[in-house]
């Protein structure tokens, strides 16, 4: 079937998959971290080396400091869930996103299947992408997809609000799996993941964002 979304250059996109019936992709820290480092690695337009990027003795750390060349996408955020993933992307060239996520899921399979022994597809036959055609929708996104673990804990704040909005945050700072804590201006290596520079200047410090964050949040406070 043909994707009705033709991807344009320079144009942002909502990117996301879960796993082949719904199953869990993630199933502990490690698998997080992997497909954190992946995220860096298979945005290049240079092959991925699984064998010479992830060899024994490499940190994950380590990987965020190989030089890409030129990357296919920028990336704006990130965040996996425990059974599927969310991205926001600008197209950078030409079919660079239909290949970063081609890499991205084919590397992350083949670990995911040899570490837990097991063969077939891991994720849905083809993942999803939204077209975002407005700044208002795009500025959603950050907050959509940074506030997605909220439901870690709370699954139906959206629909009942939250109880309690210290706790959301204070939970979002421990989810360290998604690029929330580098726009909360953490210094850390897979800060390298993003490229806030391809996306507006929607936070010029770590209180604007914070503020934005508030503002979302607090619609659904029910305390």
């Amino acid at each position: 079937m043909q994707r009705k979304i033709i991807f344009s250059i320079g144009e942002y996109y909502h990117l996301y998959s879960r796993g082949t019936d719904k199953r869990i992709i993630f199933v502990g820290h490690h698998d997080y971290q992997r497909f954190k480092a992946l995220l860096y690695v298979c945005n290049s337009t240079n092959p991925v080396n699984i064998t010479k990027h992830f060899r024994e003795g490499r940190t994950f750390e380590e990987l965020y400091e190989i030089e890409r060349e030129d990357t296919l996408v920028d990336i704006g955020v990130y965040c996996p869930m425990p059974n599927h993933f969310h991205l926001l992307v600008r197209e950078k060239r030409d079919g660079g996103i239909t290949k970063f996520i081609q890499k991205l899921l084919t590397a992350y399979s083949m670990y995911f299947n040899k570490k837990n022994n097991r063969t077939g597809s891991l994720f849905e036959s083809e993942f999803k992408a939204k077209h975002i055609d407005s700044d208002e929708y795009l500025k959603y996104n950050f907050a959509y997809h940074h506030l997605n673990p909220i439901k870690l804990i709370d699954s139906k704040w959206k629909e009942n609000g939250i109880a309690n909005r210290e706790v959301a945050k204070e939970f979002l700072t421990k989810y360290v799996y998604s690029s929330y804590l580098d726009y909360q201006g953490v210094d850390r290596p897979e800060s390298n993941i993003l490229n806030p520079d391809a996306f507006p200047e929607y936070f010029t410090n770590v209180k604007d964002f914070n503020v934005f964050i508030d503002e979302w949040l607090s619609f659904g406070d029910t305390e």
